[in-house]
């Protein structure tokens, strides 16, 4: 071979990988439009038609709202039209607020442990999507923020129209900007403006992924505003971008890949064709090693070589599966692709997949049954291609589950519910705003008397929360948590029923029951009945007053969250007594307590540093 030639060859592989590296992240259009090349004046946008600014018109789906489903105050349905409260700053109920914040939320006992192989990358915790009327070519976004901002992490653009009368097909979603979690020093409002990927479809479809763990209290948001042009925008010059070898993450294996054959002089015969010592290594070491990789680089390193593809498909990589952050790709055909892997899958979750067409029934179901025997751990929060067949699916074929999460299935039909009594090993189940009705429930408590963990937060549907209470005093003794947040008719009777019958309660969440009132001692009486909790929230509980409190420190000397927002009745006398009787308290939001003012506040977090006191503010 000429050395010309091998010359010629060498330098255009290497042009290649240069090429590949660059582009890897999208398609060569994409990479166009890079950040990199328009900071370096490499190409201009010629602009081709007027820029629209237009308010989201529709909130179309959302994981979780501070909010109620028969209101408009704190929910995501705020989000949709012009500001309400912009440029105004503080806790406004006009705003939309998610339902957690902080890091105390995954530290409660209810709380399950996380997955394995969650890309680090990956910070998002909940999700808001939004229509707007008219599908652009993104050149900006806006978001509102008006109390805690520094919650996105990441927004994304849809190619399908929600507004179509056709059904979606070939759905595309891409990034237009993403970032880590950030606090931000101040509470006051802002218009954050990240700076955006151009892409090449238009949209009329955004969605906004938060992150809340950093932030000291409820981020609210007021309003989201898309702006773009209608006609895609034109390149008029675009010069060949100078590759820099900073660009190349392995760039030096890459080449040495490329030019062994060369080296050797063309002769196969010399080429080393083995595993060199890697294959030495005992099984459990590479499998160790392997543990630490993502499901994408899992899946990449099993096509290499057939020593490192029978690691990979080790059913015993396997046993945890979290698809959750690659939920904007996961298909009937991602699932049938991994099947055969998962023979041992004892943790499964698929929570935000499968909308708009992306699962069936049939490749849900098909999974399921090849997959589904060891299963102990099912999320599949918000995962609205669910129907009653699935529900029947999974209570067939997963008969040692212990944990199901339906979190803001809010679609599900009624009727899919009664399938889940069926799963008697249950230990954690959440129904937080899906449309289950008392019948469900009560046959739920009557077979799975095993319950651990139980959220009905926000189920709207229940009629009589006294009879639910009731029978979880009867059947489930060994409760651990309940959430009953915003239900609206559970009485004195029904909790105390409740707390005499589960005394081992740790978490009890009675946040906006607007039917519990102090006068009949019901809140004294639980914290006599409860010594073990942990957290009490008794959240816009007007009636909540001194002697519930020193009850309190009376009887729960565990206590570590204490939500009293709203009260009238308390003073600094009985929260300071409190704090004293309680040295494990970690959170106590004060809010809105019209005798607990700032200066009270200030006071109380001098002597009790290692206590978090939360005192919102309007302006």
């Amino acid at each position: 071979m000429q050395p010309e030639f091998l010359m010629l060859t060498l330098l255009s592989m290497f042009y290649y990988i240069c090429l590949r590296r660059r582009s890897r992240s999208g398609t060569r259009g994409e990479a166009l439009t890079s950040r990199r090349a328009v900071e370096s004046g490499q190409r201009a946008v010629l602009p081709v038609s007027v820029e629209v600014e237009q308010y989201a018109k529709e909130v179309l789906d959302f994981s979780s709202h501070y909010g109620s489903e028969n209101s408009m105050s704190y929910t995501m349905w705020n989000l949709a039209g012009v500001p309400n409260v912009y440029p105004s700053s503080g806790d406004f109920t006009q705003t939309a607020v998610f339902r957690a914040y902080g890091t105390w939320w995954e530290q409660c006992a209810s709380a399950p442990p996380p997955f394995r192989r969650t890309p680090k990358g990956f910070h998002s915790q909940d999700y808001i999507e939004l229509g707007f009327e008219e599908p652009v070519y993104p050149t900006a976004v806006d978001v509102l923020e008006t109390y805690y901002p520094g919650t996105i992490v990441q927004i994304l653009a849809c190619s399908h129209n929600p507004f179509s009368q056709n059904p979606p097909t070939d759905v595309r979603w891409e990034v237009l900007w993403s970032g880590e979690p950030t606090k931000v020093m101040t509470p006051q409002a802002r218009q954050f403006s990240p700076n955006i990927k151009h892409i090449s479809f238009p949209t009329n479809l955004l969605r906004l992924e938060v992150n809340s763990s950093l932030l000291d209290y409820y981020t609210e948001l007021d309003a989201v505003i898309l702006r773009g042009v209608k006609e895609r925008p034109m390149l008029a010059l675009y010069k060949m971008p100078i590759i820099d070898i900073n660009d190349l993450s392995d760039s030096e294996e890459e080449l040495s890949d490329v030019g062994g054959p060369f080296r050797q002089g063309g002769d196969r015969k010399q080429q080393r064709t083995g595993n060199g010592f890697f294959d030495k290594l005992p099984y459990e070491l590479i499998q160790l090693i392997l543990s630490h990789l993502t499901l994408p680089d899992l899946c990449r390193l099993a096509q290499s070589c057939k020593l490192l593809h029978q690691h990979c498909c080790d059913p015993l990589q396997y046993t945890q599966l979290s698809l959750q952050p690659y939920w904007g790709r996961l298909s009937d055909a991602s699932l049938g692709h991994l099947q055969s892997r998962c023979t041992l899958l004892q943790r499964l979750n698929l929570s935000w997949t499968g909308n708009r067409g992306a699962l069936t029934l049939t490749g849900f179901s098909s999974f399921m049954k090849a997959c589904g025997l060891s299963l102990g751990c099912l999320e599949l929060s918000c995962c609205h291609f669910l129907n009653e067949a699935c529900l029947e699916v999974v209570s067939q074929t997963c008969p040692g589950l212990q944990e199901l999460n339906l979190s803001s299935c809010d679609r599900l039909h009624p009727q899919a519910f009664a399938h889940i009594s069926k799963l008697t090993r249950l230990r954690r189940l959440v129904l937080y705003r899906t449309k289950i009705e008392q019948t469900a429930i009560l046959s739920i408590l009557t077979f799975c008397i095993e319950l651990r963990h139980l959220n009905l937060g926000s189920c709207v549907r229940i009629e009589d929360y006294d009879v639910v209470a009731s029978m979880l005093a009867a059947r489930c003794r060994s409760l651990c948590s309940l959430d009953l947040w915003r239900c609206r008719n559970l009485t004195d009777r029904g909790l105390a029923e409740l707390v005499s019958g589960c005394r081992m309660l740790q978490e009890l969440d009675l946040g906006w029951c607007p039917t519990l009132q102090s006068s009949t001692g019901c809140f004294q009486q639980l914290a006599r009945s409860l010594p073990r909790l942990r957290k009490l929230f008794l959240t816009a509980n007007r009636t909540v007053c001194d002697s519930d409190v020193e009850e309190l420190a009376a009887g729960c000397p565990s206590l570590q969250h204490l939500d009293i927002l709203g009260t009238r009745l308390v003073s600094a006398a009985s929260l300071k007594k409190l704090l004293q009787s309680c040295p494990r308290l970690l959170l106590l939001d004060v809010s809105f307590c019209s005798q607990i003012d700032m200066r009270v506040v200030q006071e109380l977090s001098s002597l009790f540093p290692n206590v978090a006191i939360k005192k919102s503010f309007t302006q």
